[in-house]
This record gives structure tokens, C-alpha cells and sequence, in this order.
């Protein structure tokens, strides 16, 4: 029973702060004692190393989307067409 509860409250300590791990946030950092802990626990917990991992591969596929979405060609040529129309309203 103690067992127990002392790994819920690991993998809660753990929880929140595999995100901090993982990202090595330098405006949120852990201590080197809190990283050791966390670490000795991700070799321990399969919940908590599942979790560790689902976090990378998320980080992995957002990494591989493009920075800047490139906007619809069609829509910019209509966009430009707009203006070309305002201005020429406007030279009038």
C-alpha cells in the first residue's frame, strides 16, 4: 500500500515536469537533483517513460511542419487584384 502510493506520487512529481525535461527550457530549467530523479524514474516507470515518449513524438512531428505556412496562390492573386481595383477607384 505505501508502495503504491509513493509511485502515484513519483509519477505525479514526474508528470510535471517531463515536459521541462524534454524541452530543456533555459527559463524553466531543473535542477541537476530533479533531473536525476526524474531520470531514475523514466528507467523505472513504464507509464511515466510512455508519456516521455509520446512527448518526443509529438515534438518530432511538429518539428517537421514547415515554420511558415505558405498562403494560397489562387487567394493572393484575388487579394492583388482587389488593391489593383481600390487604386485605380482611387486615381479617378
Amino acid at each position: 500500500m505505501i508502495s503504491t502510493m509513493r509511485t502515484m506520487i513519483t509519477c505525479h512529481w514526474s508528470a510535471r515536469r517531463i515536459q521541462r525535461y524534454l524541452d530543456a527550457d533555459p527559463a524553466a530549467p531543473l535542477t541537476p537533483g530533479e533531473v536525476s530523479r526524474l531520470e531514475s524514474h523514466l528507467a523505472t516507470c513504464e507509464k511515466c517513460s510512455q508519456v516521455a515518449a509520446e512527448h518526443r513524438t509529438l515534438h518530432r512531428a511538429l518539428s517537421a511542419l514547415p515554420g511558415r505556412p505558405m498562403p494560397d496562390p489562387a487567394a493572393v492573386l484575388r487579394l492583388r487584384g482587389f488593391v489593383d481595383q481600390l487604386v485605380a477607384e482611387e486615381q479617378r
